[in-house]
């Protein structure tokens, strides 16, 4: 990992995705700070249980910072000391699914040029949610669409794009070749 700033874990539900990103955080050997965009709904048990499995697979030595909806200015606070694990850029897309698309061009332009600007090691977890039908439903839809989109534009910046799939990791940055990200935001 030495030399590399923005990485990019990728892949389906249940694929080892976080599981290879802590495994790159721990490999850092920088302080790690993990950024957990989830909320904790304490009357869905199956959602605590998830949290919880997470949590216990993280060394305690691991500071645990909530961004349920504002990740760039919890990005802007660490250094180049810092390794961040930020676990899940489609759960933070869901946490924002109300937002207006103007609304929502603005809070992605922010995290892109936040990510560009940071000298901390961040390493994302994002979900590949486009391989399936396309969603009945207009919130499905939407959702399926700004991750996708948020995805590419972080793989565009990305000096190392992970996907986990079948229990293989492959490096995509080596196997395949950067498609530009229709819009650039910087």
């Amino acid at each position: 990992m030495i030399g590399q700033q923005l990485i990019l874990v990728t892949g389906a539900a249940r694929c080892g995705k976080s599981e290879w990103a802590e495994t790159l955080a721990r490999q850092s050997g920088k302080a790690v700070s993990y950024i957990a965009t989830a909320t904790i709904d304490p009357s869905d048990r199956e959602w605590q249980a998830r949290i919880l499995r997470h949590q216990q697979r993280r060394p305690a030595t691991w500071q645990t910072v909530a961004a349920i909806e504002d990740l760039s200015p919890t990005i802007s606070q660490f250094q180049s000391s810092d390794c961040l694990l930020i676990d899940s850029i489609g759960t933070w897309v869901a946490n924002l699914l109300d937002r207006s698309d103007s609304e929502w061009e603005n809070l992605t332009t922010e995290l892109l040029s936040e990510l560009t600007k940071s000298l901390a090691i961040i390493i994302l977890v994002a979900e590949e949610t486009g391989w399936g039908v396309v969603p009945a439903y207009p919130s499905g839809r939407l959702f399926r669409d700004r991750l996708g989109m948020l995805s590419r534009q972080i793989g565009s910046i990305s000096s190392t794009v992970y996907l986990v799939t079948g229990g293989h990791v492959l490096n995509l940055s080596q196997l395949g070749h950067k498609l530009e990200a229709t819009i650039v935001y910087v």
